[in-house]
């Protein structure tokens, strides 16, 4: 018989959230993939996480003595990446005139009043966002990386503006498989009413993820554009025809 796979915290964490992070990725790709083509779509969504990801890095620093500290894998760190990406695409200076839009202060309230109430729920943020960040945001990044190789008039050297998914020297299998590994030896510590607590605060961390990504601006002009690329070619290839079949 095949050897049964052991149904760890990090699947039931899977499969409670699965609805909701179907729309999750509809949503990405309906937003930030047109970062692709347009940096600043990709800086706009980088601008809408960066806060998320500097509190939660300051919370597992607060917290460094708890299981929330746990999760405090070394080379995850992103708040440092996420600034010199946002320098190389703001300009120095972005800090000065920035603003917390209302979906992200939404997000950082509900952070500090569950660091404040019941903080081991801060983990469920800290394990999706840096989980979702070593999958998801490795693939965008490479068929950015793509793009950005393919285009002809845009030169730009490929590092440049994609330190938070890099990682250097760390290994991302590994990081990934130690932060599973860390979610499930704190699960197993944990009593089943914590857990539940946890499954349920997943499906959060997904609903405010999705208000913040809802409100990355610039996709729309993105789409404009290519839609008026689209008619001008056929608009070309039509004139290039009725010119041919009139000789």
């Amino acid at each position: 018989m095949p050897e049964v796979e052991e149904d760890n915290f990090c699947k039931k964490m899977r499969r409670a959230t699965r609805e909701i992070h179907a729309i999750s990725d509809a949503l990405v790709n309906a937003k930030l993939a047109f970062g692709f083509m347009d940096d600043k779509v990709w800086a706009d969504g980088l601008l809408v996480f960066y806060e998320i990801f500097r509190y939660l890095e300051g919370a597992m620093l607060r917290l460094k003595n708890t299981k929330v500290g746990q999760l405090r894998i070394e080379g995850l760190q992103r708040t440092e990446a996420f600034e010199k990406d946002l320098e190389f695409y703001l300009g120095k200076g972005w800090m000065k005139n920035y603003t917390p839009r209302d979906s992200v202060i939404k997000y950082l309230m509900r952070l500090r009043e569950i660091e404040d109430t019941d903080s081991l729920l801060l983990i469920a943020y800290i394990y999706h966002l840096y989980m979702g960040l070593l999958s998801g945001g490795i693939i965008l990044r490479k068929k950015r990386q793509l793009v950005q190789r393919m285009n002809p008039f845009k030169d730009t050297v490929l590092n440049d503006g994609n330190h938070l998914t890099d990682f250097g020297e760390y290994n991302i299998y590994e990081m990934k498989r130690e932060l599973r590994n860390a979610m499930n030896r704190i699960a197993d510590l944990l009593d089943e009413d914590t857990k539940n607590k946890l499954l349920e605060e997943s499906k959060t961390v997904y609903m405010l993820n999705n208000e913040i990504i809802r409100s990355v601006q610039g996709a729309g002009s993105v789409i404009i554009k290519k839609l008026v690329y689209f008619f001008i070619s056929i608009i070309i290839v039509v004139c290039f025809f009725f010119h041919l079949f009139r000789q």
